[in-house]
């Protein structure tokens, strides 16, 4: 785990810890077996990725978390519920190239017959489709001869694609023409044109691909259906199909044992006494504590979660943020929530941000924040560099008060920062991340990079940067506490 940070951790885990994650996945296939009557019954075009395994010296064996359950007794590709497009080959193919190019072939042979697509998390679904857009031209190839491209040279999934893969002119034609379109707007259900809604984690860091969901999708429904960690399995949301800024996660107490640390928001003064989750409140933010059976110890989790309400006794959260992804210099505190909402503030140039991530630099004195962006222009009209500048001060007329007290006031913060990179750099983070090891299914684009070979490809694709033209407004005010202690429990 943590692998998308540039530093991974491995988190233990046992027999008993995947059963429990199988309990929790029934759960949540009964809840939407309720909000979907033809749940099971209907074809999943659901993108997996799994890696090699490795040992550790000890000699157990260490891998991703996805690899586990994939590969684990619980899951049985077989069940009804897991009616895939792609047979397990594809899924249990180490090579990425190999293995999206097979399951995106599965899934365009079979486009009238899916009713719901997706991935775990928003990225990888996103990758896919950007797969699509680089590779339609092979994928149509291969479905209008009945052949695999040569370059998916694993003989298990070239079998078990053969037999679904049928030559179908037709279809080639039908996909290559909605391929060809001047816009890929609703490409989704334009190819797919059955499938009903789109399941995926929207939450959190997630959350920010949302427009861009929507935008390939003719907003469809997405679904968050489960919270869970490489830690352990937490809980599932009750209520599926709401929509992704109202997600709650209902916590199962069998999971593992919950508590809660308040969050240094809820009050002016330190509060470090545990909650537990029977004594939660309505409105408060908590960071999750969690003792586990793999032997986790009241471990902090990072996540921070805040009380919806309540589904009879049992307390509901909403997923706000990871407490440990900030920027900070001198006296602020830059959660991810705030740079999510900063980056909202966009521009009238039909140019979208598809993918962003920041980090301070150090090197400027002061220090500054600096944020990568990668844009989407589908207007012609040349975005001017003012533009840019405007969106710096917008976003630092965005951040928290202390932020704009050490920028304006104390100077201890220099101006706000946009790096412009070129198109396609995100992907090569993340290739550049799965090659360190992280899994391409688990692997979430990081809101602020620390490792500096990160920092390094970052800014070797750098097009264009623009600063801040003038310090944000600012009035003197009540200074809280803001220091939490780090300390383990």
């Amino acid at each position: 785990s943590g692998t998308s940070g540039g530093e991974s951790k491995l988190i233990p885990t046992t027999d008993e810890v995947l059963r429990r994650r199988s309990q929790l996945d029934k759960l949540q296939k009964c809840v939407m077996s309720q909000a979907v009557p033809d749940y099971g019954n209907d074809k999943a075009m659901y993108f997996m990725f799994l890696r090699s395994e490795e040992k550790t010296p000890g000699g157990l064996t260490a891998r991703a978390l996805s690899t586990s359950i994939y590969r684990s007794p619980y899951f049985d590709f077989s069940r009804p519920q897991n009616n895939y497009t792609s047979p397990p080959a594809t899924f249990l193919c180490p090579d990425s190239y190999q293995s999206m190019y097979s399951q995106m072939l599965c899934g365009l042979c079979q486009n009238r017959q899916v009713l719901r697509v997706g991935s775990f998390f928003a990225t990888s679904f996103i990758r896919a489709i950007l797969f699509l857009e680089k590779y339609w031209s092979l994928l149509c190839k291969d479905i209008r001869t009945g052949t695999v491209d040569a370059r998916v040279t694993d003989p298990s999934v070239r079998e078990a694609v053969m037999k679904i893969l049928k030559p179908d002119p037709n279809l080639a034609d039908f996909i290559e023409a909605e391929c060809t379109k001047d816009s890929w707007k609703g490409i989704i259900t334009r190819v797919w044109p059955n499938a009903k809604y789109v399941t995926t984690t929207v939450t959190g860091t997630m959350s920010q691909y949302v427009p861009t969901l929507d935008y390939y999708s003719s907003s469809l429904p997405l679904v968050s259906t489960m919270y869970t960690a490489s830690e352990g399995p937490f809980g599932i949301n009750l209520n599926p199909f709401c929509k992704p800024s109202e997600v709650s996660y209902t916590l199962i107490p069998t999971m593992g044992y919950f508590e809660f640390l308040p969050n240094r928001g809820n009050n002016g003064e330190e509060e470090q006494q545990l909650v537990d989750l029977a004594d939660v409140k309505i409105g408060q933010e908590y960071e999750l504590i969690i003792t586990t059976y793999s032997g986790l110890y009241r471990y902090r989790v990072s996540d921070v979660l805040r009380v919806a309400g309540y589904k009879n006794n049992a307390p509901q959260f909403n997923f706000l943020c990871r407490e440990n992804v900030v920027l900070s210099i001198d006296a602020d505190h830059t959660n991810e929530v705030e740079l999510q909402n900063a980056v909202g503030n966009l521009f009238p140039f039909d140019a979208r941000v598809t993918e962003y991530t920041s980090y301070v630099d150090n090197a400027t004195i002061p220090s500054h924040y600096v944020l990568f962006w990668e844009l989407s222009v589908n207007g012609s009209t040349p975005i001017p560099p003012s533009v840019f500048e405007d969106c710096c001060l917008t976003i630092e007329e965005s951040l928290n008060f202390f932020y704009r007290q050490g920028r304006a006031y104390e100077k201890t913060i220099g101006p706000l920062e946009i790096r412009v990179v070129e198109i396609g750099t995100f992907d090569q983070l993340m290739d550049y991340c799965v090659s360190l090891g992280a899994s391409m299914s688990q692997y979430k684009t990081p809101l602020r990079v620390k490792f500096e070979p990160h920092i390094d490809l970052l800014n070797s694709r750098v097009v264009s940067s623009y600063f801040s033209p003038m310090c944000p407004k600012w009035v003197p005010g009540y200074k809280k506490w803001t220091r939490i202690d780090c300390q383990a429990f």
